[in-house]
């Protein structure tokens, strides 16, 4: 069977709307004599009452107010309503003005009805919408929780989580640390404190959960109220980002468990993106490394700004497929958007740059693991040094617009193989800027978090097999950025930045590598033991990102440092030479 017609329901409160403006008028005109009935002519009064009835129907039918288009007793509604019942009142006053002689209904009769009819209207309308949210409260078996901020967030939280039968919580109380909304309510749900109380107010109320409502919170606040909510006893829910939810991968009611990522993670610099990002709309993109966590990211932010064409190069097949399905919604591999290609094969580069003719290139190919490099330092002069040479020269040989080389913190003051080689990268490409009109410069981060082979799914996978946690050092600190972060830090350099500068993003204060392997342990209620196991060649204590030899000017975003690199002849690179098995370029200490 169908759903039942909204229509008698529609025609129900049109009903009752024109039953009000007959009781407002006769209230009307009884208070204008004093409720002494008699004075009345009630043949007229009727008369009034039935034209009220039909001009609200009239009223109510021209702006949909009978059609179902407005939430029932919201401020959408309300709108139409004061509309229609000031529309109706005019009328009714003018009428009356040309009809006293006749009628004897006192003109004020209309003043006085009319705000009467609307609060009765409203006051019908609150009540039922008060009584239809009551029978759609959660349940017995909802959780009993607090909800953190009070502000738009917070109250739009409450509110559906009211009206949703089957929400597994049920909020209790509001937490929020400003005084000023110490004393308010949102439906009904009253501030019960600030932050500093939640242990007592969790135990006053019973609460087992505690939802975090605060838009684009900083780590350093997620923090906070985790080790708050850990002493109290409840467990932490927050909701998915906003890019998740107007992406369709989630909803404002849907809340998910604290994770590692937010509390060591940060939200992107806020920057107009969209208007940066016109360098990239109708132009031919290429990302290389295309397959890995950030290139793959950088395709799928690329994607959005409507380019000419994206081309998306990598020798990982399986990566490859991978960004593929997530941009396009499969993995054929059989369109000219995939590319199959080493960055060190220089001829084969520099074909594919000839015949596809890219305008913007983003540079993302390399190799990036510290401790395998100090092994095979041969791989990483192969890759990070001269690959990216052949996607320079190859980008020169075409005059590309813009080239964004993707390089690490590890680059300033290096002291490793992956260091030495993102910073001879660095220096490759700020001699480049000094060869072509187009803008070359590099972005340099710190660690990624949640990319392939990195510290969180490797604390992660020792976490599952009950451990040792290996850290390296219990005082080793690192920055730490999302792979969206990231991203959409190297899309904002190719808008912002200029001729071979070296663009770095500020990351707030490092985290201690031990405390993000003891708050991964503590979220899984487990007992693992955590191993030291010293600092690996190469590898330092803790990372900068801005060199000694650089200076730190940020003149276009307060959080986006904009660095000066030497640029670096590619003849001035020293014969390739083994040393003790590596290259003794690498051997060096990092020259400015």
């Amino acid at each position: 069977m169908g759903q039942p017609s909204a229509v008698p329901r529609q025609f129900g409160q049109f009903v009752i709307d024109a039953l009000i403006w007959g009781l407002a008028i006769c209230f009307g005109v009884l208070l204008r004599f004093d409720f002494n009935a008699a004075m009345a002519n009630w043949s007229w009064v009727f008369v009034y009452c039935a034209m009220a009835a039909v001009l609200q129907g009239v009223g109510g039918s021209f702006v949909a107010l009978y059609r179902g288009r407005y939430r029932y007793g919201s401020f959408d509604e309300a709108r139409p309503l004061v509309c229609v019942v000031v529309g109706v009142g005019g009328v009714l006053f003018v009428l009356g003005l040309l009809l006293i002689s006749a009628s004897g209904v006192p003109r004020s009769t209309i003043l006085i009805a009319l705000p009467a009819a609307f609060a009765m209207m409203g006051a019908v309308r609150y009540w039922r919408r008060i009584a239809v949210e009551r029978k759609h409260r959660p349940g017995d078996n909802a959780q009993r929780a607090l909800v953190y901020g009070a502000g738009h967030l917070g109250e739009n939280v409450v509110r559906n989580m009211l009206k949703d039968p089957i929400s597994p919580y049920v909020p209790v109380g509001l937490i929020d640390d400003d005084l000023r909304r110490q004393q308010l309510r949102l439906t009904g749900v009253p501030v019960l404190g600030q932050g500093t109380d939640l242990e007592e107010i969790a135990e006053r109320t019973g609460a087992s959960a505690l939802i975090m409502c605060i838009a684009r919170a900083e780590a350093d606040t997620v923090r906070e109220i985790s080790d708050r909510a850990d002493c109290a006893g409840l467990r932490l829910l927050v909701l998915p980002p906003l890019e998740e939810i107007l992406e369709g991968g989630g909803q404002l009611t849907d809340v998910r468990d604290v994770r590692i990522e937010d509390i060591i993670g940060r939200h992107p610099v806020d920057t107009d993106i969209a208007s940066i990002a016109d360098y990239l709309a109708g132009k031919r993109v290429l990302v290389t490394g295309a397959g890995g966590s950030i290139g793959a990211e950088l395709c799928r932010q690329i994607a959005k700004f409507s380019p000419e064409e994206l081309i998306m190069l990598d020798r990982d097949e399986s990566g490859l497929q991978t960004t593929q399905l997530s941009i396009l919604g499969h993995g054929l591999l059989n369109s000219r958007d995939v590319v199959l290609a080493d960055i060190r094969d220089r001829d084969v580069v520099g074909g594919i740059f000839c015949e596809r003719r890219p305008q913007v290139v983003f540079h993302a190919a390399a190799l990036k693991h510290l401790p395998l490099l100090e092994q095979y330092p041969e791989e990483g002069w192969k890759t990070n040094v001269l690959g990216t040479l052949n996607v320079i020269e190859a980008a020169l040989d075409i005059q590309v617009d813009t080239f964004v080389n993707v390089s690490t913190d590890k680059a300033a003051d290096a002291t490793s193989i992956l260091g030495r080689t993102k910073r001879l990268g660095e220096r490759l490409t700020a001699w480049a800027a000094e060869r072509t009109n187009g803008t070359f410069l590099s972005v340099r981060f710190g660690n990624v978090i949640g990319s392939r082979g990195s510290m969180l799914p490797l604390f992660a996978g020792q976490i599952e097999r009950g451990g040792p946690v290996t850290v390296t050092h219990p005082d080793v600190t690192r920055y730490f950025m999302t792979i969206p972060e990231a991203c959409q830090l190297v899309v904002q350099a190719g808008g912002i930045g200029r001729d071979g500068e070296v663009l770095i993003l500020d990351m707030g204060e490092p985290i201690k590598i031990l405390d993000v392997a003891k708050r991964m342990i503590n979220m899984t209620g487990r007992d693992i033991p955590i191993e030291f196991t010293g600092l690996r060649p190469g590898e330092k204590l803790h990372e900068v990102l801005i060199g000694q030899s650089e200076h730190d000017e940020r003149p276009l975003h307060p959080k986006i440092s904009h660095a000066s690199v030497p640029g670096l002849e590619p003849g001035e690179l020293p014969a390739y030479a083994v040393d003790e098995g590596a290259p003794s370029v690498l051997q060096q200490p990092s020259q400015s």
